[in-house]
Protein backbone atom coordinates (compact mmCIF):
# COMPACT_ATOMS: atom_id res chain seq x y z
CA UNK A 1 0.00 0.00 0.00
CA UNK A 2 3.00 2.50 0.80
CA UNK A 3 4.23 1.51 -2.56
CA UNK A 4 1.24 2.57 -4.54
CA UNK A 5 0.28 5.48 -2.32
CA UNK A 6 4.14 6.51 -2.02
CA UNK A 7 5.61 7.29 1.14
CA UNK A 8 5.01 10.90 2.72
CA UNK A 9 7.96 12.49 0.79
CA UNK A 10 7.76 11.05 -2.25
CA UNK A 11 6.30 14.90 -3.44
CA UNK A 12 8.82 16.63 -2.42
CA UNK A 13 11.49 13.97 -3.90
CA UNK A 14 10.10 14.50 -7.46
CA UNK A 15 9.98 18.36 -6.58
CA UNK A 16 13.79 17.80 -5.38
CA UNK A 17 14.24 16.64 -8.80
CA UNK A 18 13.47 19.69 -10.33
CA UNK A 19 15.85 21.69 -8.51
CA UNK A 20 19.28 22.56 -9.73
CA UNK A 21 22.63 22.55 -7.32
CA UNK A 22 21.94 26.25 -6.91
CA UNK A 23 18.78 25.83 -5.39
CA UNK A 24 16.78 27.21 -7.58
CA UNK A 25 13.31 26.07 -8.89
CA UNK A 26 12.97 25.63 -12.80
CA UNK A 27 9.61 26.77 -14.02
CA UNK A 28 8.40 27.54 -10.52
CA UNK A 29 8.54 31.06 -8.26
CA UNK A 30 9.55 32.16 -5.50
CA UNK A 31 8.00 31.01 -2.14
CA UNK A 32 5.46 29.10 -4.11
CA UNK A 33 5.91 25.68 -2.61
CA UNK A 34 5.61 27.87 0.89
CA UNK A 35 1.95 29.13 -0.32
CA UNK A 36 1.40 25.89 -1.70
CA UNK A 37 2.20 24.28 1.40
CA UNK A 38 0.66 26.56 4.15
CA UNK A 39 -2.93 26.63 2.37
CA UNK A 40 -3.23 23.07 1.84
CA UNK A 41 -5.95 22.59 4.06
CA UNK A 42 -7.96 26.18 3.56
CA UNK A 43 -11.14 25.70 2.10
CA UNK A 44 -11.63 27.19 -1.57
CA UNK A 45 -12.70 30.38 -2.85
CA UNK A 46 -15.87 31.95 -1.49
CA UNK A 47 -19.21 32.18 -3.64
CA UNK A 48 -19.02 36.43 -3.52
CA UNK A 49 -15.25 36.02 -4.41
CA UNK A 50 -16.12 33.88 -7.99
CA UNK A 51 -18.86 36.45 -8.90
CA UNK A 52 -16.76 39.69 -8.54
CA UNK A 53 -14.15 37.42 -10.49
CA UNK A 54 -16.84 37.15 -13.19
CA UNK A 55 -18.12 40.30 -12.75
CA UNK A 56 -14.67 42.20 -13.21
CA UNK A 57 -13.42 39.98 -16.46
CA UNK A 58 -16.95 40.59 -17.92
CA UNK A 59 -16.99 44.41 -17.80
CA UNK A 60 -13.04 43.81 -18.83
CA UNK A 61 -14.34 41.79 -21.90
CA UNK A 62 -17.38 44.82 -22.54
CA UNK A 63 -14.74 47.45 -22.33
CA UNK A 64 -12.68 45.37 -25.15
CA UNK A 65 -15.63 45.02 -27.08
CA UNK A 66 -16.20 48.89 -27.03
CA UNK A 67 -12.44 49.31 -28.00
CA UNK A 68 -12.90 47.60 -31.11
CA UNK A 69 -15.86 48.87 -32.53
CA UNK A 70 -14.43 52.39 -31.79
CA UNK A 71 -11.39 51.54 -34.06
CA UNK A 72 -13.73 49.70 -36.80
CA UNK A 73 -15.99 52.97 -36.82
CA UNK A 74 -12.45 54.86 -36.51
CA UNK A 75 -10.88 52.64 -39.71
CA UNK A 76 -14.25 52.40 -41.58
CA UNK A 77 -16.52 55.33 -41.00
CA UNK A 78 -14.64 58.03 -40.25
CA UNK A 79 -11.82 58.15 -42.88
CA UNK A 80 -11.50 60.45 -45.70
CA UNK A 81 -13.21 58.48 -48.13
CA UNK A 82 -16.06 57.11 -46.47
CA UNK A 83 -18.98 58.84 -47.27
CA UNK A 84 -20.20 60.38 -43.83
CA UNK A 85 -17.20 62.61 -43.64
CA UNK A 86 -17.56 63.86 -47.17
CA UNK A 87 -20.98 64.78 -46.69
CA UNK A 88 -20.57 66.24 -43.09
CA UNK A 89 -17.36 67.03 -42.58
CA UNK A 90 -17.25 70.45 -43.87
CA UNK A 91 -20.58 71.41 -41.94
CA UNK A 92 -19.30 69.86 -38.74
CA UNK A 93 -15.93 71.36 -39.28
CA UNK A 94 -17.75 74.57 -39.28
CA UNK A 95 -20.01 74.34 -36.32
CA UNK A 96 -16.95 72.96 -34.72
CA UNK A 97 -14.58 76.05 -35.12
CA UNK A 98 -17.39 78.11 -34.30
CA UNK A 99 -17.74 76.08 -30.77
CA UNK A 100 -14.11 75.98 -30.46
CA UNK A 101 -13.74 78.33 -27.30
CA UNK A 102 -15.64 76.49 -25.25
CA UNK A 103 -12.25 73.89 -25.45
CA UNK A 104 -10.61 76.48 -22.82
CA UNK A 105 -13.38 74.92 -20.43
CA UNK A 106 -11.58 71.22 -20.83
CA UNK A 107 -8.52 70.39 -18.59
CA UNK A 108 -5.36 70.41 -21.21
CA UNK A 109 -4.67 66.65 -21.60
CA UNK A 110 -8.24 65.81 -22.67
CA UNK A 111 -8.64 65.20 -26.03
CA UNK A 112 -12.07 67.49 -26.92
CA UNK A 113 -13.00 65.01 -29.24
CA UNK A 114 -13.63 62.41 -26.57
CA UNK A 115 -14.58 64.71 -23.56
CA UNK A 116 -17.44 66.58 -25.22
CA UNK A 117 -19.27 63.78 -26.37
CA UNK A 118 -18.95 62.50 -22.54
CA UNK A 119 -20.19 65.76 -21.27
CA UNK A 120 -22.85 65.85 -23.53
CA UNK A 121 -23.71 62.09 -22.41
CA UNK A 122 -23.97 62.84 -18.59
CA UNK A 123 -26.03 66.24 -19.25
CA UNK A 124 -28.70 64.15 -21.16
CA UNK A 125 -28.22 61.31 -18.33
CA UNK A 126 -28.49 63.76 -15.10
CA UNK A 127 -31.90 65.59 -17.31
CA UNK A 128 -33.55 62.66 -17.85
CA UNK A 129 -33.54 61.74 -13.89
CA UNK A 130 -34.95 64.54 -13.05
CA UNK A 131 -37.61 64.66 -15.18
CA UNK A 132 -38.56 61.32 -13.99
CA UNK A 133 -38.39 62.46 -10.53
CA UNK A 134 -40.40 65.25 -11.05
CA UNK A 135 -43.22 63.62 -13.07
CA UNK A 136 -43.28 60.81 -10.35
CA UNK A 137 -43.37 63.53 -7.97
CA UNK A 138 -45.38 66.41 -8.47
CA UNK A 139 -46.69 66.15 -12.06
CA UNK A 140 -49.04 62.92 -11.47
CA UNK A 141 -51.57 63.98 -9.25
CA UNK A 142 -53.98 61.44 -7.30
CA UNK A 143 -56.51 59.81 -9.80
CA UNK A 144 -60.21 60.24 -8.12
CA UNK A 145 -63.07 58.55 -9.11
CA UNK A 146 -66.73 59.66 -9.49
CA UNK A 147 -69.25 58.51 -7.05
CA UNK A 148 -72.88 58.39 -7.68
CA UNK A 149 -75.03 60.15 -5.21
CA UNK A 150 -78.68 59.10 -3.66
CA UNK A 151 -81.60 61.10 -5.59
CA UNK A 152 -82.03 64.41 -4.16
CA UNK A 153 -84.40 66.03 -7.18
CA UNK A 154 -88.00 67.03 -7.27
CA UNK A 155 -89.76 65.49 -10.38
CA UNK A 156 -92.48 66.20 -12.37
CA UNK A 157 -94.59 63.64 -14.97
CA UNK A 158 -94.47 65.11 -18.57
CA UNK A 159 -97.68 64.35 -20.97
CA UNK A 160 -95.81 61.85 -22.48
CA UNK A 161 -94.97 59.33 -19.23
CA UNK A 162 -91.46 60.92 -19.09
CA UNK A 163 -90.45 62.80 -15.44
CA UNK A 164 -88.07 65.62 -15.54
CA UNK A 165 -85.83 66.47 -12.60
CA UNK A 166 -85.83 69.71 -11.37
CA UNK A 167 -84.37 72.06 -8.35
CA UNK A 168 -85.69 75.35 -6.94
CA UNK A 169 -83.60 78.21 -5.02
CA UNK A 170 -84.54 81.65 -4.15
CA UNK A 171 -88.13 82.94 -3.16
CA UNK A 172 -91.28 80.86 -3.14
CA UNK A 173 -93.88 80.62 -5.85
CA UNK A 174 -96.49 82.72 -4.39
CA UNK A 175 -93.81 85.76 -3.43
CA UNK A 176 -91.78 85.65 -6.38
CA UNK A 177 -91.97 88.91 -8.46
CA UNK A 178 -89.83 87.00 -11.48
CA UNK A 179 -89.37 83.33 -12.65
CA UNK A 180 -86.12 82.23 -14.18
CA UNK A 181 -85.59 79.15 -15.76
CA UNK A 182 -81.67 77.88 -16.70
CA UNK A 183 -80.95 74.97 -18.89
CA UNK A 184 -77.70 74.04 -18.13
CA UNK A 185 -75.24 73.39 -20.99
CA UNK A 186 -73.13 69.83 -22.43
CA UNK A 187 -72.02 67.76 -19.26
CA UNK A 188 -74.00 69.59 -16.53
CA UNK A 189 -76.77 69.30 -14.48
CA UNK A 190 -79.45 71.26 -12.25
CA UNK A 191 -77.02 71.50 -10.16
CA UNK A 192 -74.84 73.93 -12.15
CA UNK A 193 -77.81 76.48 -12.49
CA UNK A 194 -76.14 79.55 -11.43
CA UNK A 195 -72.38 78.68 -9.99
CA UNK A 196 -72.15 80.65 -6.67
CA UNK A 197 -75.37 82.54 -6.68
CA UNK A 198 -76.64 83.69 -3.49
CA UNK A 199 -80.10 83.58 -2.06
CA UNK A 200 -79.68 86.52 -0.07
CA UNK A 201 -79.43 88.08 -3.88
CA UNK A 202 -82.33 85.98 -5.42
CA UNK A 203 -84.40 87.18 -2.07
CA UNK A 204 -83.86 90.68 -2.93
CA UNK A 205 -85.18 90.64 -6.51
CA UNK A 206 -87.78 88.50 -5.48
CA UNK A 207 -86.12 85.69 -7.84
CA UNK A 208 -87.65 82.21 -7.88
CA UNK A 209 -84.46 80.50 -9.84
CA UNK A 210 -85.50 77.04 -11.98
CA UNK A 211 -82.94 74.67 -12.90
CA UNK A 212 -83.72 71.27 -14.20
CA UNK A 213 -82.06 67.99 -15.51
CA UNK A 214 -82.21 67.53 -19.53
CA UNK A 215 -83.51 64.54 -20.92
CA UNK A 216 -81.15 61.47 -20.26
CA UNK A 217 -79.18 64.19 -18.10
CA UNK A 218 -79.10 63.63 -14.09
CA UNK A 219 -82.56 62.14 -12.79
CA UNK A 220 -84.10 62.86 -16.02
CA UNK A 221 -85.53 60.56 -18.30
CA UNK A 222 -84.63 60.31 -21.70
CA UNK A 223 -86.15 61.25 -25.11
CA UNK A 224 -86.59 58.87 -27.82
CA UNK A 225 -86.27 61.47 -30.26
CA UNK A 226 -85.84 64.94 -29.33
CA UNK A 227 -85.02 68.00 -30.81
CA UNK A 228 -85.15 71.93 -30.02
CA UNK A 229 -89.09 72.14 -30.47
CA UNK A 230 -89.35 69.18 -27.84
CA UNK A 231 -86.90 70.81 -25.55
CA UNK A 232 -89.16 74.16 -25.68
CA UNK A 233 -92.24 72.06 -25.38
CA UNK A 234 -90.46 70.50 -21.97
CA UNK A 235 -89.70 73.58 -20.79
CA UNK A 236 -93.37 75.02 -21.03
CA UNK A 237 -94.66 71.67 -19.31
CA UNK A 238 -92.80 72.32 -16.58
CA UNK A 239 -93.62 75.77 -15.86
CA UNK A 240 -96.72 75.08 -16.05
CA UNK A 241 -96.17 72.33 -13.51
CA UNK A 242 -94.67 74.54 -11.42
CA UNK A 243 -97.79 76.85 -11.79
CA UNK A 244 -96.04 79.75 -13.32
CA UNK A 245 -98.91 81.23 -15.09
CA UNK A 246 -97.17 84.35 -16.32
CA UNK A 247 -94.30 84.78 -17.92
CA UNK A 248 -91.27 83.83 -17.41
CA UNK A 249 -87.47 84.80 -18.26
CA UNK A 250 -84.88 81.87 -19.86
CA UNK A 251 -81.65 82.29 -19.41
CA UNK A 252 -78.32 80.41 -21.30
CA UNK A 253 -74.79 79.91 -20.82
CA UNK A 254 -72.37 78.70 -23.31
CA UNK A 255 -73.95 75.45 -25.01
CA UNK A 256 -77.17 75.26 -22.78
CA UNK A 257 -78.21 78.25 -24.69
CA UNK A 258 -79.45 76.47 -27.83
CA UNK A 259 -82.03 75.59 -25.71
CA UNK A 260 -82.76 79.35 -24.62
CA UNK A 261 -83.04 79.91 -28.52
CA UNK A 262 -85.46 77.28 -28.97
CA UNK A 263 -87.35 78.26 -26.23
CA UNK A 264 -87.74 82.15 -28.00
CA UNK A 265 -88.52 80.58 -31.14
CA UNK A 266 -91.12 78.14 -30.09
CA UNK A 267 -92.59 79.63 -26.80
CA UNK A 268 -92.40 83.19 -27.19
CA UNK A 269 -95.57 84.62 -25.86
CA UNK A 270 -94.49 83.02 -22.45
CA UNK A 271 -90.72 84.60 -22.73
CA UNK A 272 -90.80 87.62 -20.52
CA UNK A 273 -86.76 87.93 -21.85
CA UNK A 274 -83.78 86.05 -22.07
CA UNK A 275 -80.36 86.30 -20.69
CA UNK A 276 -77.33 84.49 -22.73
CA UNK A 277 -73.64 84.01 -21.84
CA UNK A 278 -71.05 83.29 -24.03
CA UNK A 279 -74.03 81.65 -26.04
CA UNK A 280 -73.06 78.92 -29.04
CA UNK A 281 -74.78 78.93 -32.76
CA UNK A 282 -74.08 76.09 -34.79
CA UNK A 283 -70.23 76.12 -36.05
CA UNK A 284 -71.78 74.67 -39.77
CA UNK A 285 -74.19 78.33 -40.26
CA UNK A 286 -74.34 78.67 -43.51
CA UNK A 287 -75.22 82.18 -43.28
CA UNK A 288 -72.05 82.89 -41.35
CA UNK A 289 -69.34 84.64 -43.45
CA UNK A 290 -66.19 83.46 -44.35
CA UNK A 291 -64.38 85.65 -42.24
CA UNK A 292 -66.80 85.00 -39.15
CA UNK A 293 -65.82 81.47 -39.69
CA UNK A 294 -62.09 81.64 -39.88
CA UNK A 295 -61.95 83.62 -36.76
CA UNK A 296 -64.41 81.22 -34.65
CA UNK A 297 -62.43 77.97 -35.72
CA UNK A 298 -59.12 79.47 -35.69
CA UNK A 299 -58.79 79.27 -31.99
CA UNK A 300 -60.43 76.01 -31.40
CA UNK A 301 -57.90 72.92 -30.42
CA UNK A 302 -57.32 70.33 -32.99
CA UNK A 303 -59.39 67.47 -30.50
CA UNK A 304 -62.31 70.18 -30.40
CA UNK A 305 -62.54 70.54 -34.11
CA UNK A 306 -62.31 67.34 -34.21
CA UNK A 307 -65.49 66.63 -31.87
CA UNK A 308 -67.14 68.90 -34.01
CA UNK A 309 -66.27 67.18 -37.60
CA UNK A 310 -67.52 63.65 -36.25
CA UNK A 311 -70.56 65.10 -34.52
CA UNK A 312 -71.53 66.40 -38.13
CA UNK A 313 -70.44 63.61 -40.01
CA UNK A 314 -70.03 60.45 -38.00
CA UNK A 315 -71.41 60.92 -34.82
CA UNK A 316 -71.82 57.09 -33.47
CA UNK A 317 -67.91 57.64 -33.24
CA UNK A 318 -68.23 60.14 -30.53
CA UNK A 319 -69.20 57.70 -27.61
CA UNK A 320 -65.58 56.02 -28.30
CA UNK A 321 -64.11 59.34 -27.01
CA UNK A 322 -66.89 59.97 -24.59
CA UNK A 323 -66.17 56.98 -22.68
CA UNK A 324 -62.58 57.38 -22.65
CA UNK A 325 -63.36 60.69 -20.75
CA UNK A 326 -65.81 61.31 -18.68
CA UNK A 327 -67.80 58.18 -18.80
CA UNK A 328 -64.63 56.28 -17.41
CA UNK A 329 -65.44 56.41 -13.78
CA UNK A 330 -62.38 58.83 -13.49
CA UNK A 331 -62.74 62.62 -12.58
CA UNK A 332 -60.83 64.98 -14.91
CA UNK A 333 -60.30 68.52 -15.58
CA UNK A 334 -62.39 70.26 -17.63
CA UNK A 335 -60.04 71.80 -20.16
CA UNK A 336 -59.06 68.33 -21.12
CA UNK A 337 -62.58 66.47 -21.48
CA UNK A 338 -63.62 69.00 -23.18
CA UNK A 339 -60.96 69.89 -25.11
CA UNK A 340 -61.12 73.85 -24.22
CA UNK A 341 -58.15 76.47 -24.29
CA UNK A 342 -58.46 78.93 -21.66
CA UNK A 343 -57.91 82.42 -20.89
CA UNK A 344 -55.95 83.75 -18.04
CA UNK A 345 -58.73 84.41 -15.96
CA UNK A 346 -60.22 81.32 -16.94
CA UNK A 347 -57.23 79.28 -15.85
CA UNK A 348 -56.87 80.42 -12.14
CA UNK A 349 -60.50 79.89 -11.73
CA UNK A 350 -60.74 76.14 -12.46
CA UNK A 351 -57.72 75.63 -10.55
CA UNK A 352 -59.85 76.62 -7.41
CA UNK A 353 -60.87 74.37 -4.55
CA UNK A 354 -64.92 75.52 -5.45
CA UNK A 355 -65.17 75.65 -8.40
CA UNK A 356 -63.25 71.96 -8.68
CA UNK A 357 -65.63 70.67 -6.16
CA UNK A 358 -68.64 72.09 -8.02
CA UNK A 359 -67.16 70.62 -11.23
CA UNK A 360 -66.92 67.25 -10.64
CA UNK A 361 -70.33 67.20 -8.26
CA UNK A 362 -71.86 68.51 -11.69
CA UNK A 363 -70.10 65.78 -13.45
CA UNK A 364 -71.42 63.05 -11.37
CA UNK A 365 -75.07 63.78 -11.46
CA UNK A 366 -74.70 64.81 -15.11
CA UNK A 367 -73.75 61.21 -16.02
CA UNK A 368 -75.40 59.84 -13.06
CA UNK A 369 -77.39 57.13 -15.77
CA UNK A 370 -74.53 56.29 -17.14
CA UNK A 371 -75.88 56.14 -21.10
CA UNK A 372 -73.86 58.11 -23.68
CA UNK A 373 -76.70 58.68 -25.96
CA UNK A 374 -78.13 62.01 -24.33
CA UNK A 375 -74.82 63.20 -24.77
CA UNK A 376 -74.10 62.11 -28.46
CA UNK A 377 -77.43 63.38 -28.62
CA UNK A 378 -76.66 66.72 -27.31
CA UNK A 379 -73.48 67.03 -29.75
CA UNK A 380 -75.68 66.10 -32.72
CA UNK A 381 -78.15 69.07 -31.87
CA UNK A 382 -75.50 71.75 -31.62
CA UNK A 383 -74.41 71.03 -35.05
CA UNK A 384 -77.30 70.12 -36.84
CA UNK A 385 -80.17 72.29 -38.45
CA UNK A 386 -82.47 73.40 -35.52
CA UNK A 387 -85.22 73.90 -37.58
CA UNK A 388 -84.75 78.12 -37.52
CA UNK A 389 -82.05 80.23 -37.61
CA UNK A 390 -81.97 83.40 -35.34
CA UNK A 391 -82.55 85.87 -38.13
CA UNK A 392 -86.23 84.61 -37.36
CA UNK A 393 -86.17 86.34 -33.86
CA UNK A 394 -85.68 89.63 -35.20
CA UNK A 395 -88.80 91.61 -34.93
CA UNK A 396 -90.34 92.33 -38.25
CA UNK A 397 -93.83 92.70 -40.04
CA UNK A 398 -95.47 89.97 -41.78
CA UNK A 399 -98.08 90.34 -43.99
CA UNK A 400 -100.79 88.24 -45.28
CA UNK A 401 -100.40 88.31 -49.19
CA UNK A 402 -100.66 84.40 -50.09
CA UNK A 403 -103.67 83.44 -51.83
CA UNK A 404 -106.14 85.15 -53.79
CA UNK A 405 -108.65 86.91 -51.32
CA UNK A 406 -105.54 88.68 -49.42
CA UNK A 407 -104.35 89.88 -52.64
CA UNK A 408 -107.90 91.14 -53.81
CA UNK A 409 -108.28 92.68 -50.23
CA UNK A 410 -105.06 94.15 -50.42
CA UNK A 411 -105.47 96.19 -53.81
CA UNK A 412 -108.33 98.37 -52.36
CA UNK A 413 -107.11 98.66 -48.44
CA UNK A 414 -103.70 98.02 -46.52
CA UNK A 415 -102.78 94.48 -46.43
CA UNK A 416 -103.01 93.03 -42.50
CA UNK A 417 -99.64 92.68 -41.02
CA UNK A 418 -98.44 91.74 -37.80
CA UNK A 419 -95.38 92.02 -35.73
CA UNK A 420 -93.06 88.51 -36.03
CA UNK A 421 -90.26 87.31 -33.99
CA UNK A 422 -89.35 87.90 -30.64
CA UNK A 423 -90.63 91.11 -29.09
CA UNK A 424 -89.07 91.31 -25.68
CA UNK A 425 -85.30 91.77 -24.49
CA UNK A 426 -82.46 89.13 -25.18
CA UNK A 427 -79.28 90.57 -23.54
CA UNK A 428 -76.09 89.11 -24.47
CA UNK A 429 -72.99 88.92 -22.29
CA UNK A 430 -69.86 87.99 -24.14
CA UNK A 431 -66.10 87.86 -22.48
CA UNK A 432 -62.96 89.38 -24.77
CA UNK A 433 -61.05 87.16 -23.42
CA UNK A 434 -63.09 84.02 -24.00
CA UNK A 435 -61.29 81.13 -26.06
CA UNK A 436 -63.86 78.59 -25.49
CA UNK A 437 -66.96 80.85 -27.50
CA UNK A 438 -64.43 83.55 -29.48
CA UNK A 439 -66.46 87.22 -29.48
CA UNK A 440 -66.37 86.44 -33.39
CA UNK A 441 -69.49 84.28 -32.43
CA UNK A 442 -71.53 87.48 -30.45
CA UNK A 443 -70.26 89.36 -33.72
CA UNK A 444 -72.33 87.09 -35.98
CA UNK A 445 -75.17 87.22 -33.33
CA UNK A 446 -75.32 90.77 -33.31
CA UNK A 447 -75.33 91.01 -37.10
CA UNK A 448 -78.22 88.67 -37.82
CA UNK A 449 -79.81 89.99 -34.43
CA UNK A 450 -79.76 93.81 -33.87
CA UNK A 451 -82.38 94.36 -31.86
CA UNK A 452 -80.11 92.08 -28.85
CA UNK A 453 -78.80 94.31 -26.14
CA UNK A 454 -74.51 93.55 -26.47
CA UNK A 455 -72.42 93.48 -22.91
CA UNK A 456 -69.02 93.27 -23.80
CA UNK A 457 -66.75 92.73 -21.17
CA UNK A 458 -63.04 93.33 -21.25
CA UNK A 459 -60.56 91.27 -19.91
CA UNK A 460 -63.37 88.23 -18.79
CA UNK A 461 -62.98 84.48 -20.14
CA UNK A 462 -65.65 81.95 -20.56
CA UNK A 463 -66.31 81.41 -16.97
CA UNK A 464 -64.94 84.27 -15.03
CA UNK A 465 -67.92 86.32 -15.57
CA UNK A 466 -70.35 83.58 -14.78
CA UNK A 467 -69.10 81.72 -11.97
CA UNK A 468 -68.84 82.37 -8.55
CA UNK A 469 -68.72 86.16 -8.52
CA UNK A 470 -71.26 88.14 -6.53
CA UNK A 471 -70.17 92.24 -8.15
CA UNK A 472 -71.37 90.62 -11.40
CA UNK A 473 -73.67 88.49 -10.47
CA UNK A 474 -75.68 91.71 -9.33
CA UNK A 475 -74.58 93.46 -12.03
CA UNK A 476 -76.38 90.89 -14.19
CA UNK A 477 -79.60 91.21 -11.96
CA UNK A 478 -79.71 94.83 -11.96
CA UNK A 479 -79.94 94.88 -15.64
CA UNK A 480 -82.14 92.46 -15.79
CA UNK A 481 -84.86 93.07 -13.19
CA UNK A 482 -83.98 97.15 -12.40
CA UNK A 483 -84.15 98.06 -8.85
CA UNK A 484 -83.86 95.23 -6.49
CA UNK A 485 -88.06 95.22 -4.71
CA UNK A 486 -87.52 92.39 -2.82
CA UNK A 487 -90.10 89.70 -2.62
CA UNK A 488 -93.88 90.06 -3.47
CA UNK A 489 -96.13 90.59 -0.35
CA UNK A 490 -98.52 87.73 0.67
CA UNK A 491 -101.42 89.34 -0.07
CA UNK A 492 -103.20 86.61 -0.61
CA UNK A 493 -103.19 86.17 3.55
CA UNK A 494 -103.77 89.45 4.42
CA UNK A 495 -107.07 89.55 2.87
CA UNK A 496 -107.74 86.19 4.56
CA UNK A 497 -106.73 87.85 7.61
CA UNK A 498 -108.85 90.79 6.91
CA UNK A 499 -112.34 88.90 6.05
CA UNK A 500 -111.96 86.87 9.30
CA UNK A 501 -111.07 90.21 11.38
CA UNK A 502 -114.54 91.78 10.13
CA UNK A 503 -116.84 88.48 10.63
CA UNK A 504 -115.74 88.88 13.95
Amino acid sequence: MTEVRGGPNTWREELASLVNATGEAIGVPEGALVMDASKSGEESESVSDQIKGFLRSWGEMVLDLGRGCRDIVQQSVVTEDSFIVQKLGKPIAKVSSRFSFLNQFLPEDRDPVHAWPVVFFVFLLAFAVLIVNSNHDSLVPPIKKMRIHPPSASRIQLPDGRSMAYHELGVPANRARFSLFVPHSFLSSRLAGIPGIKSSLLEKFGVRLVTYDLPGFGESDPHPSRNLNSSALDMLCLANALGVNDKFWVMGFSSGSIHAWAALRYIPDRIAGAAMFSPVINPYEPSMTKEEMRRTWKDWLPRRKLMYFLAKRFPKLLSFFYRQSFLSGKLGRIDKWMSLSLGRKDEVLIDEPKFEELWHRDVEESIRQGNVKPFVEEAKLLVSNWGFSLADLQVQKKCQRKGIFPWLKSIYSQPECELAGFLDPIHIWQGMDDQVMPPSLTDYISRVLPMAIMHRVPNEGHFSYFFFCDECHWQIFSILFGSPQGPLEQTAEMGETRVEGNAE
